[in-house]
């Protein structure tokens, strides 16, 4: 029995109703309300002490992000979209109140591993929640669209926090970071839930069984996803250093760039999958972010630094809606979430490796850009392998 519906209509007609618009203005401010503080983290933690640690600031985030995936797919399929969105950004809510508090190293780090329950519950909902309510051979378009107000809160969320930053204290940014989560959460409000066949919450529904963590279905985009993904954890880690290195002062401007420049080919490609397929996209955005990668290794400038970042931009355009609207494809309807789920696992287990890794190589050699960004390139070109020469009717989206 079904337990979702599509609230889209036929593929000739629009698909963008009040509520998808609604789940946009959620989702742009709760990407700008956690990603106004990166930026800054790695600073913040370095001035409490913490500078070996560096590494840690997106790699725990994006630990619990991942530990808390196979929970948040099977409450996302039994309770419902819209109560474990919710739940995601009231996780960023308490946290921005929280930061201002931590006067030690060990606290921060706590704390950070607790935020990252935010991404790990409210992006597996979205995603559920558009492919509800999207018509088959409109999803990655709808996707895309999704994206687009997740880069727009990407984009204008870190230059934001530096120059709140800058102009009035670390502390402001935080606060100003809480607003974003609380009005995120108003939003959320007003959605109507897709899920029919609800349950009540109940602490059995967290006892994960083995076959609750992980959906075989999706191990195609699953794995092209976590090593694509090593890429964002290096630039996340390093990007700030990076920028200064070059003379680039507003540790925003990076991340600014490279994501205007997704949200640029998100408008001009959103239909690319549905049309020419997953694995056609993928192909080919993954062979520019291994050029991205590469440019990086030898920037020196600022103005190569900021023209590779436009570069990574339309891969990370093109990656994620691609690979959302694949495992969505490869999946059953009914352990939706689970396969989202799944997906987002091997996103975090990517990001984290690409900031631990990425991170202590920053810390322990001189010549680190070139090394860190030559790898990622490396990482990044064995997707290509596994997609060109894998034999799999998966791989043949």
């Amino acid at each position: 029995m079904a337990i979702y519906y599509f609230c889209g209509m036929d593929s000739s007609r629009s698909i963008y109703s009040f509520q998808f618009w609604l789940l946009c203005a959620s989702n742009f401010l709760f990407t700008a309300s956690f990603n106004m503080m990166i930026p800054e983290l790695p600073g913040y933690l370095s001035a409490l002490g913490g500078r070996e640690y560096v590494g840690l600031v997106i790699s725990l985030f994006t630990l619990t992000a991942g530990i808390s995936r196979p929970f948040s797919g099977k409450l996302t399929d039994t309770i419902g979209r819209v109560p474990i969105m919710a739940f995601g950004s009231l996780v960023c809510f308490v946290c921005g109140l929280l930061y201002p508090f931590m006067s030690s190293v060990y606290a921060f780090l706590l704390l950070r591993l607790f935020h990252g329950f935010s991404t790990g519950f409210k992006p597996t909902a979205t995603s559920a929640y558009v492919a509800d309510v999207m018509p088959e051979g409109r999803r990655g378009e709808a996707l895309s669209m999704l994206g687009i107000s997740a880069s727009i809160g990407m984009s204008s969320g870190p230059p934001l926090g530096s120059w709140l930053t800058a102009a009035f204290s670390i502390d402001t940014m935080f606060y100003v970071s809480s607003l974003f989560a609380f009005l995120s959460i108003g939003i959320l409000a007003n959605l109507k839930e897709t899920l029919q066949h609800r349950h009540r919450f109940s602490p059995r529904l967290l006892l994960i069984k083995k076959h609750e963590i992980f959906d075989p279905k999706v191990l195609a985009p699953a794995l092209v996803t976590l090593l694509v993904s090593y890429a964002t954890g290096l630039i996340l880690t390093i990007g700030p250093d990076l920028s200064l290195s070059v003379g680039i002062y507003n540790k925003g401007l990076f991340f600014m760039t490279y994501t205007v420049s997704s949200l640029l080919i998100r408008l001009v490609a959103g239909k690319a999958s549905d049309r020419y397929g997953r694995v056609a996209v993928l192909r080919i955005s993954v062979l520019i972010q291994v050029a991205a990668m590469a440019g990086l290794a030898f920037a020196s400038t600022i103005y190569m630094v900021l023209a590779m970042a436009i570069l990574f931009g339309i891969p990370w355009g093109l990656n994620i809606p691609a690979l959302q609207a694949w495992t969505v494809d490869l999946s059953n309807p009914l352990h939706r979430g689970r396969a989202v789920a799944t997906t987002y696992i091997a996103l975090e287990v990517g990001i984290g490796i690409g900031a631990l890794t990425s991170g202590w190589l920053h810390n322990n050699l001189r010549n680190s850009y070139f090394v860190n960004f030559l790898i990622a390139a490396i990482i990044t070109f064995g997707a290509w392998i596994y997609m060109a020469f894998r034999k799999s009717p998966a791989l043949q989206r």
